[in-house]
């Protein structure tokens, strides 16, 4: 019964980091490339208006970022790492677009601008501390890298 649960409980958890993976990795890679689709509303226009210097460099690099980096915590490919670039695009973005606008909208009104902001910010630490779960590029290379060295 024991090595039972214990498979059970595997399971669930890897289809739990698997759910978070999907969640933040498409959240990433579809804003990566809206900036890019609507670079007016999304990309440098936005980047301009919150007042991101260099805005016609930064936007596309940001755009490049979140692209890349969100496809591979959506396949689980060096998960931890991927997360690192995104948690300072997410911290950056919180800061400039939510902590710059508490006095204007008050707590309540913050915390509902930055709600899919603080999810994220909360996916990717939870990415940086498990990795990308049994379930990934990850495990199934670290799979075989044992394997050639046993």
């Amino acid at each position: 019964m024991q090595a039972s649960t214990q498979a059970t409980w595997a399971d669930r958890t890897a289809k739990a980091v698997l759910v978070i993976r999907i969640l933040v990795g498409w959240v990433f890679l579809s804003e990566g490339i809206q900036k890019f689709l609507f670079p007016n509303s999304l990309g440098v226009g936005r980047f301009v208006k919150i007042g991101i210097p260099s805005p016609q460099a930064i936007a596309p690099f940001v755009g490049v970022v979140e692209i890349a980096c969100g496809i591979l915590i959506l396949i689980g490919l060096i998960t931890r790492l991927a997360t690192v670039p995104l948690l300072i695009d997410i911290a950056v973005a919180i800061y400039s677009t939510k902590i710059v606008a508490f006095a204007r909208n008050g707590f309540w009104g913050t915390l509902h601008e930055a709600r899919t902001d603080l999810s994220m910010l909360l996916g990717l630490i939870f990415l940086l501390l498990v990795g990308g779960g049994s379930w990934s590029l990850d495990t199934l290379w670290a799979g075989r890298r044992n394997r050639r060295h046993d």
